[in-house]
C-alpha cells in the first residue's frame, strides 16, 4: 500500500485514514512531501509548521505505517512509477480525476482506493480555529 500527503500536525483524521489505508494490505508506505512542495501546495504562510523531520519521525512511529519516503515533486508521480504499489490509497476529499497517481497505477495494473474524509480534521482547519492561519 501507499499513500502520500504532508502529515503536518498529526492529528485523528491522519490517524483514522493511515490505519484505514494499512488495513488493505501488509505493508504501508507513505510518500512526504519535503518542506518545499508544501510551500508550493498554498497550505498557507507558515507550513509547513513541522519541518521534514519532525514529521517523518511521527508517521514512523505510528504503527499503521512500515516506511516514510519524503519526494520533493509537487504530486508522488514518480515514487508511485517507481514502487509500483498493489494499492494507491487517498482520502476522499479528493477523486481519481484529481489524482495524476491514478493514471500510472492504472497502467501497471494497480488499484486506487479512495477512504472516507473524516470530515473537520484538517491540519489547515485545526490552524484557522487556534487563530494562527
Amino acid at each position: 500500500m501507499f499513500t502520500n500527503g504532508v502529515f503536518d500536525i498529526l492529528h485523528a483524521g491522519h490517524v483514522q485514514y493511515l490505519a484505514a489505508a494499512r488495513g488493505f494490505g501488509d505493508l504501508l508506505i507513505v510518500g512526504l512531501n519535503d518542506d518545499d512542495s508544501v510551500r508550493r501546495l498554498n497550505k498557507g504562510p507558515n507550513r509547513p509548521i513541522n519541518p521534514l523531520e519532525d514529521r517523518a519521525a511521527v508517521l514512523e512511529a505510528l504503527r499503521a505505517v512500515d516506511g516514510v519516503i519524503a519526494f520533493s515533486e509537487d504530486t508522488p508521480e514518480n515514487l508511485v512509477a517507481q514502487l509500483k504499489p498493489e494499492v494507491f490509497v487517498k482520502g476522499g476529499d479528493y477523486t481519481l480525476e484529481q489524482l495524476p497517481e491514478a493514471r500510472i497505477v492504472a497502467e501497471y495494473g494497480g488499484e486506487v482506493r479512495l477512504i472516507k474524509f473524516l470530515e473537520g480534521r484538517s491540519t489547515t482547519e485545526i490552524l484557522k480555529r487556534s487563530g494562527i492561519e
